[in-house]
């Protein structure tokens, strides 16, 4: 078991650019609420099975476990609700943390998030100039909503 402790900030894609051509992501969700998600997620050429219980407003209790890439497209396929959420992920330092920056594509098309995991919930970060604005309890921004009501419906 592993605790997950996530900030998740909008991205102003005038100051921020890719550096790298990133790694595309698929997901989908066999269930998914407000407390709890079972998620498929394929990147590049590894694919794992998650279970997620919400703990705190940015804390999640996590169990990830790879699984065969054929499993994962067969479960994306055949048990995850669609859409499927797909993106591609960036990973760059800033300040000495890792920072993970999403950009959306199909149904979340528009949409740059950059998230960045913490030792607690009190950390203290440096926000890259990129970084506009907090949205880690925003449960709109969360993946698995974004599955059931697509950034590009927001509009």
């Amino acid at each position: 078991m592993h605790s997950e402790i996530e900030r998740k900030f909008l991205v102003n894609t005038n100051l921020w650019q890719p550096k790298d051509k990133g790694e595309l992501y698929v997901q989908g969700y066999i269930t998914a609420n407000a407390k709890r998600v079972v998620r498929v997620r394929i990147g590049g050429k590894l694919a794992f099975l998650c279970i997620k219980s919400l703990v705190s407003n940015i804390t999640r209790t996590e169990f990830e476990y790879e699984i065969p890439v054929l499993d994962a497209e067969a479960l994306l396929e055949s048990f995850c609700k669609k859409p499927l959420v797909k993106k591609h992920r960036h990973k760059e330092l800033h300040f000495g943390k890792l920072w993970e920056i999403d950009v959306f594509h199909a149904e979340n098309d528009g949409l740059v998030v950059a998230e960045i995991e913490l030792e607690s919930e009190e950390e203290e970060i440096i926000l890259p100039e990129f970084v506009v604005r907090d949205v880690s309890t925003d449960q709109r921004y969360f993946n698995f909503n974004l599955h059931k009501y697509p950034f590009q419906e927001w509009r």
